[in-house]
């Protein structure tokens, strides 16, 4: 390994437009400005953290002021103007921190500066990185010199926050999005860095390396530099030691957990969270590798092993594949909204690890599985890498039983289990949904299923209606209650793409126009229209007559 002291992310700074990777389009797009003299008088460079913003932005300033031009840029033996540049320590080659320089003084200061022109090279530049941190007066006092400034001089803006800043700096600069980096082209690098460290460093090491980094190289760069110094007697860090030491676990333990929950065998499913927690894994890198599994699960069928950004091994993706032939959608839908509501809820509780074992017991208490044709054959077992020993109970009625998760907070937490019915008669329609609204007094609740309620169907313990954005927004769950106290009875509100019958009001109002336009081709309204031509027939009445 090489002792060199320099971390690896500045040993590695790439020093020339040939040497970044993943940008080659904002790297052709300014050598041609530059060789075609049509320089913007502002750069503006924005992306994630490690992507190259204030790289691209020392290059820059080298290509514009190099003694050698653009054509021969220095790369090995640099002019002088190169090495002071790379350097920091250039006359005319101003970088200034905007996080901790912002006021309006320090712009009005380098404004000042700016009026003399360069000393030693040919442009003036000014490189100010994390600008958004810039106040509002100190933009400001940018504006009129960022959009005239003299020929000599150059701003260059680099930012991880681009929508704070002003729209009318942004649009006084050529703006560059600087993208992720890819993960192959990242693997790539890193295995090249690897091997000119002289590394011990397994190829599933790297690629654990390169999906925590999330398209970083200065993070990649960072994370392999933690990993080599962690290397004693040229050991090899292999995925296993790499986990331990970035704090990340085999996702085939995240798998098996998800069959267990799926199975409901909660001793189990405890046991494999806290060997993972004894990993030193936090709760939330946990929740978040939950819901990247759950993205597998869901679109497996439309991706391939290389997709994966490296987070499955071959192994993995063939487990997934199966698991998911037996698992509704509904119900991986449902597992993705309660992890998003828990990881939200995290840090609202002070021991994270108590959390997550109760978020998993949740998860089991929610719903069994639904499968495809309603019940498991024996036979079906090996679909979920079961032995035939393993009893898996699963009662027809909880199959299907996808709650509205306020549903079962609420019904839990606002009512208790030993309730006697209220409401003796049975409801089974619509109709008898509303006589028990009315006999309740139950008057909101009744305007809003005679107003808003499209039907799709009304089964036992079970209502589908049509999603209606008019719709009072506790109204299920008020449903779901009132009907669990008037018949002791869980009832499952669901909301539904598939278009229901019209509303209790929108067919008493469209029966009334439909009498309306019958009374309008009846002899008396014609005769009431020829001796009063403004007349307008409003309503219609049926009249019962007497038996």
């Amino acid at each position: 390994m090489n002792k060199n002291s320099k971390v690896l992310a500045l040993k590695y700074r790439p020093q020339v437009f040939e040497d970044l990777i993943g940008q080659d389009i904002v790297a052709d797009t300014i050598i041609n400005s530059i060789k075609a003299d049509k320089l913007p008088n502002a750069y503006l460079f924005t992306g994630i953290r490690g992507v190259g913003k204030t790289t691209i932005a020392r290059i820059v300033a080298k290509s514009l002021n190099c003694l050698n031009g653009i054509e021969n840029l220095c790369k090995d033996k640099l002019c002088e103007n190169c090495d002071a540049i790379t350097n920091s320590n250039h006359i005319d080659v101003l970088e200034m921190d905007a996080a901790s320089k912002t006021g309006v003084d320090d712009v009005r200061d380098l404004i000042e500066f700016s009026r003399y022109g360069p000393t030693s090279s040919k442009y003036k530049i000014f490189i100010i990185d994390e600008v958004h941190m810039l106040s509002k007066q100190a933009f400001n006092a940018l504006l009129k010199t960022l959009e005239e400034p003299p020929e000599y001089l150059k701003f260059i803006f680099a930012t991880t926050e681009i929508k704070k800043i002003p729209i009318t700096v942004v649009s006084r600069c050529q703006r560059f999005d600087l993208s992720r980096i890819k993960s192959l082209e990242l693997f790539d690098f890193m295995k090249k860095i690897k091997d000119k460290e002289k590394g011990n460093v397994s190829d599933d090491a790297l690629k654990l390396i390169v999906k925590i980094s999330e398209g970083s190289v200065r993070d990649a760069l960072s994370l392999l530099d933690r990993g080599l110094l962690s290397l004693e007697n040229n050991k090899e860090l292999d995925l296993k030691e790499a986990q331990k030491i970035f704090g990340y676990f085999d996702k085939s333990q995240l798998i098996e957990i998800f069959k267990l929950i799926l199975l409901g065998d909660e001793k189990k499913v405890i046991e494999i969270y806290r060997k993972i927690y004894d990993q030193g894994v936090e709760p939330k890198i946990f929740l978040n590798d939950f819901l990247e599994l759950l993205y597998y699960f869901k679109n497996i069928n439309y991706l391939t092993l290389e997709s994966t950004n490296f987070s499955l091994n071959d192994q993995e993706f063939l487990s997934i594949k199966e698991i998911s032939k037996t698992i509704d959608n509904q119900v991986l839908v449902l597992y993705w909204q309660f992890t998003i509501r828990t990881l939200s809820e995290l840090d609202l509780v002070s021991n994270q690890n108590l959390s997550i074992e109760m978020f998993l017991n949740s998860l089991m208490h929610l719903v069994s599985f639904k499968i495809k044709n309603d019940h498991i054959e024996t036979n079906d077992l090996s679909t979920l890498g079961l032995d035939k020993e393993q009893k898996i109970q699963i009662n027809k009625n909880s199959i299907d039983q996808i709650k509205n998760i306020s549903q079962e907070k609420n019904l839990k937490s606002e009512i208790q289990t030993n309730v006697k019915p209220k409401f003796k008669s049975p409801i089974n329609s619509l109709d008898q949904l509303l006589e028990a609204c009315t006999q309740n007094k139950e008057v909101k609740l009744k305007y809003e299923i005679e107003k808003n309620v499209n039907l799709v169907s009304f089964e036992k313990n079970r209502i589908e209606i049509s999603f209606n954005d008019r719709l009072d927004k506790n109204f299920v769950k008020d449903l779901s209650l009132k009907l669990f106290e008037w018949t002791s009875e869980r009832w499952i509100i669901t909301l539904s793409k598939i278009k229901g019958d019209l509303s209790i009001k929108e067919k008493e109002k469209d029966k009334k126009n439909k009498l309306l336009e019958i009374a309008k081709e009846t002899e008396i309204y014609k005769n009431v229209l020829n001796n009063f031509s403004d007349a307008a027939l409003v309503d219609v009445k049926i009249k019962k007559e007497d038996d």
